[in-house]
C-alpha cells in the first residue's frame, strides 16, 4: 500500500514538473536534412494534379470493386492499397482547403 501511493505521488510530481523542461530541440534553430524533402511531399499532395489522379483512383478501384466480377485475393488487396492511397491524398487536398489558415501570431 506504501509503494502505491509513492508511485502515485512520483506520477504527480512528474506531470507537473515535465512541462517546465525546455524544449531542446526547437531551441537548436537549424532544420532537419528530411524537412526540405518532406515539405516538398506535402506540397504535391496538396496539388490539383495530385487531387485529379486521386480522384480518378477512386472512381478506378471502386468501379473494379464494384464490376470486378471473380478476382483473387491479391488483386483485391492491391486495388484497397491504391484506394486507401487515393482517399488519403484527396482527403489531405480536401482538408488543406477548407481549413487553409494558419496561426496568428
Amino acid at each position: 500500500m506504501r509503494t502505491r501511493i509513492c508511485v502515485l505521488l512520483a506520477v504527480a510530481a512528474l506531470i507537473v514538473v515535465l512541462p517546465f523542461v525546455p524544449a531542446h530541440a526547437s531551441a537548436a534553430g537549424g532544420s532537419l536534412p528530411w524537412d526540405t524533402p518532406l515539405q516538398t511531399l506535402s506540397n504535391d499532395i496538396k496539388g490539383p494534379v495530385a487531387f485529379t489522379i486521386a480522384l480518378l483512383g477512386l472512381v478506378a478501384t471502386g468501379a473494379a470493386l464494384l464490376f470486378g466480377g471473380e478476382i483473387n485475393e491479391f488483386i483485391r488487396r492491391i486495388i484497397m492499397v491504391v484506394m486507401v492511397i487515393s482517399l488519403l491524398v484527396f482527403a489531405a487536398n480536401i482538408l488543406s482547403t477548407l481549413f487553409a489558415t494558419g496561426a496568428v501570431v
